[in-house]
């Protein structure tokens, strides 16, 4: 035996002193989505390497930099889709992005980027498509025959 004395097995609900310090964080991937995509490693070593500060690069440091990334995309995303939800919309637009940002203390830093951002676009969400029925509604009055409308996108393809 050691002159440190002997360790006592904690059991699974005791939490050491350190960690019951630590602050509680927030699950970035509540919804446990699946990611589909992931970032580059390569690419992400490149561009640290590119700063003429950094010097050699621990093969673990650009996968832990991709994953950190997964998740920042996945949480301010997710925030995002809430607003969109929130407001009748089925998209997500810069506008939506630019509410999580500007209303929670998480993104702060991203303030400056967003602030590009033009109130002009302040319609995003389920408004447009009432504005769509108005104007159509209006345009209706002029007896007019309206020309059908070509679909946007791809063909879907038949079954048969």
């Amino acid at each position: 035996m050691s002159s440190r004395g002997a360790r006592q097995p904690r059991a699974l609900g005791q939490a050491s002193s350190s960690m019951a310090d630590a602050p509680a964080y927030k699950n970035p991937n509540p919804s446990n989505i699946e990611i589909k995509t992931k970032f580059p490693v390569a690419r992400i070593k490149r561009i640290m390497q590119a700063d003429e500060e950094v010097g050699k690069v621990a093969q673990v440091t650009p996968v832990a930099v991709s994953k950190a990334l997964e998740l920042f995309m996945i949480s301010l995303v997710s925030s995002a889709a809430e607003k969109a939800k929130e407001k009748g919309g089925k998209r997500v637009t810069a506008q939506h992005l630019k509410q999580v940002v500007t209303e929670g203390d998480q993104f702060d830093f991203l303030v400056d980027i967003v602030s590009k951002i033009s109130e002009a676009q302040e319609g995003a969400g389920g408004d447009t498509r009432k504005r769509k029925e108005k104007s159509v509604a209006t345009d209706s009055d002029h007896d007019e025959p309206k020309k059908p409308k070509k679909g946007k996108g791809r063909r879907k393809k038949n079954d048969d």
